[in-house]
């Protein structure tokens, strides 16, 4: 029998996070959901909380008063022009501070799962401009970096996804003198409530992917693989980033090392 466990999941009242919510309930789990003040979720114990506002971070970090067995990191809101410093902030800024929070209320090898996106997967081309984010450690320098890095709605948006990619690696050792654990996942092209937020973001090019991929991705496909990462199965996985894309990935990086030739290779090998 599976032993009931207590998981902490942001941005639990729609999406990937009530679908997490409602899997981890089915295994028998207890789940502990935070969202914006006024939203409803199927949880067992709600507590509320503004991602973009420090002091109602550390209210809802305050209300904690038990061990838990996980936190995944879920909340996030799309690139939506003149949101650029809550993007910044909800989707990382605000998730970082109240990890730190949670830390000691975190049991002995007990996972976070940060949602990241494949959005941040060009992050190898912009490590320094994260590394200047992510040294802000005070919403209200936002807009002063915002301007002195010319960057728009959706530049911010992919640059958090980018950031939460590279704090999962560089926490890694430090939670391992913890006995926790961290890894993020990257969802792509998944059809939520904020889906149209995207397709205006990213146009052709998303549309061009997912009609590769033949849909779609659903909420509840990325949630089994956080559920998975949160458990005690996944206890090796430590620092790495899950594409959870349907070959959206695979499609972009075989295209640029011109990979046809290999399956024109394939192809001719005789049976």
């Amino acid at each position: 029998m599976t032993k009931s466990m207590t998981y902490a999941i942001t941005g639990v009242a729609s999406g990937i996070g009530a679908e997490l919510a409602k899997i981890l309930r089915a295994k028998g789990h207890r789940v502990i959901g935070f969202d914006l003040p006024g939203a409803t979720a199927q949880v067992d114990r709600f507590i509320p909380i503004d991602l973009y506002d420090p002091a109602h971070i550390c209210a809802a970090a305050a209300q904690v008063d038990e061990q838990i067995d996980g936190l995944c990191n879920n909340a996030g809101i799309p690139p939506r022009d003149g949101a650029e410093q809550h993007i910044l902030q909800i989707n990382f800024l605000g998730q970082r501070m109240f990890t730190n929070l949670m830390l000691d209320y975190l049991r002995p090898q007990s996972a976070i799962v940060n949602m990241a996106s494949r959005a941040g997967h060009g992050w190898p081309q912009n490590v320094d401009q994260i590394k200047r984010f992510t040294a802000l450690t005070d919403r209200d320098t936002l807009g002063a970096f915002i301007t002195a890095e010319g960057i728009n709605a959706t530049r911010c948006y992919n640059l958090s996804k980018e950031a939460m990619l590279l704090w999962t690696i560089a926490i890694t050792e430090l939670l391992l003198a913890r006995d926790l654990r961290a890894v993020s996942l990257s969802p792509g092209g998944i059809s939520t409530g904020i889906f149209d937020d995207f397709k205006r973001a990213f146009g052709d090019v998303m549309a061009q992917n997912i009609a590769r991929a033949g849909r779609p991705g659903r909420a509840e496909e990325v949630a089994q693989v956080a559920a998975f990462a949160l458990s005690p199965q996944a206890h090796w996985l430590k620092g790495v980033d899950i594409p959870i894309d349907g070959g959206i990935g695979a499609f972009g990086l075989s295209d640029r090392l011109g990979l046809d030739s290999m399956i024109a290779m394939d192809r001719a090998i005789p049976k």
